[in-house]
């Protein structure tokens, strides 16, 4: 879970300047949501009908604009909405009880989790290839023991955060005339061929939130990628590392991304032919959403040429939305706990083996794959991205280049 809150701050606080200049905003003007007034409304009050006016419409035009970063939920925009009576007096009854146990047994878990890998990495030396570092690659009881504690423990923290409950429903392949969801090539109107064998290289799943890593490390315990920073944290770098997490230096040149794709594309094909190899899991929308959308993939996940596993995670909410999209992180982990009911669906796709022409065509093959996650879970196609979730924060948080009913937000 660290490992995700890190990206996303990152996601939300360290903006390009090169993409924020040619948008009109200045990195100064553009806050984490925390901090010196805070509490402060997000657009100026004014008595002039024509500015509450223009106010409106302004907003209106965003929501549009960002519809798959805005929150729907009772707690507003950033989480900073005017609460009815009743929804203060639960949340300040959680803040007191709920929070504080469910904070502890969390840190108990991953402390446990920790001293589990801890020991079963003793006297075993890291497979470092690449500049990467991990012990994904341990065999025997060692490995054994890391996964299926890891499988169970992550469950358990899911429990202890309110998902009692997670409802798995399996589509079939309706290309199949049996039913039986066997997997088949696809071919571009449709048709199918022969069926491929070897099991997906890659799990491919939608981005709502930091809880999507639980569920999956739950479900699979595949491998991520991550930022290079996380293998330095207490407790959850060693975690990282038995993950066999493919490491990232975000600020760093195309070359360095140009390595890392190749390290994944070659963990890909190797999870594909092998199966003790440890399966990847990415999410190529490359920033989460409220949920309801599907933003446009990147090709990374698919230029290994290997069958996919199609993933949906559909979080759903009456009071206050587990989505992590437009919300401070530390804000939306106090909201998330103190609700005492959280709820996730999760849809699994049959493997998708790619036809020769999207093998060909990797941009293809990953555009067939979101069309395809979209109808199957009902989400709505968008073509925006982690560059439009930027400007909607920087605007949210206020920025004197954008229209004036927004105020300028101190950091």
């Amino acid at each position: 879970m660290v490992m995700q809150v890190g990206s996303m701050e990152s996601e939300l606080k360290t903006l390009n300047s090169k993409d924020l200049k040619a948008n009109g905003i200045s990195k100064s003007n553009i806050g984490d949501g925390e901090g010196e007034g805070d509490d402060r409304p997000l657009l100026k009050s004014s008595d002039s009908t024509s500015t509450t006016t223009t106010t409106s419409d302004t907003i209106e035009d965003m929501e549009k604009k960002y519809a798959a970063f805005v929150r729907r939920d009772a707690y507003g925009t950033m989480g900073r909405g005017d609460l009815p009576a009743k929804e203060k007096l639960l949340l300040g009854f959680a803040l007191v009880t709920l929070l504080p146990i469910r904070v502890v047994l969390a840190m108990t878990i991953l402390v446990f989790y920790y001293a589990i890998c801890r020991v079963c990495t003793l006297f075993s030396s890291p497979n470092r290839d690449d500049e990467q570092e991990d012990y994904a690659h341990m065999g025997g009881w060692r490995r054994a023991v890391i996964v299926r504690c890891g499988r169970a423990l992550s469950r358990s923290m899911l429990f202890i955060f309110g998902f009692y409950w997670i409802p798995e429903s399996h589509i079939p392949d309706h290309h199949d005339a049996d039913g039986n969801g066997s997997s088949f090539t696809h071919t571009k109107n449709g048709d199918k061929t022969q069926p491929e064998v070897g099991r997906p290289g890659v799990v491919i799943s939608n981005h709502v939130s930091y809880l999507d890593i639980l569920y999956h490390m739950s479900s699979v315990f595949p491998s991520f990628v991550a930022k290079r920073s996380v293998s330095k944290l207490p407790f959850v770098g060693l975690i990282s590392k038995c993950l066999g997490c493919v490491y990232v230096q975000r600020e760093s040149k195309s070359s360095d991304f140009k390595g890392v794709s190749a390290i994944v594309t070659e963990r890909i094909r190797e999870a594909h032919q092998n199966e003790s190899a440890p399966v990847m899991m990415l999410f190529p929308e490359g920033t989460t959403t409220n949920g309801e959308y599907l933003l446009p993939f990147k090709t990374g996940g698919f230029l290994a040429k290997a069958p996919v596993l199609p993933v949906i995670l559909r979080y759903h909410y009456k009071r206050f939305s587990p989505a992590w999209d437009s919300i401070s992180g530390v804000r939306h982990v106090i909201f998330l706990l103190c609700q005492f009911v959280n709820y996730v669906e999760v849809i699994r796709l049959p493997v998708y083996y790619p036809s020769q022409q999207e093998k060909d065509d990797p941009k293809l093959y990953a555009n067939n794959v979101r069309r395809l996650m979209a109808t199957e879970g009902n989400l709505i196609l968008a073509d925006i991205g982690l560059a439009e979730k930027r400007i909607y924060h920087a605007a949210l948080n206020g920025n004197n280049s954008l229209p004036s009913v927004l105020h300028q937000k101190d950091d």
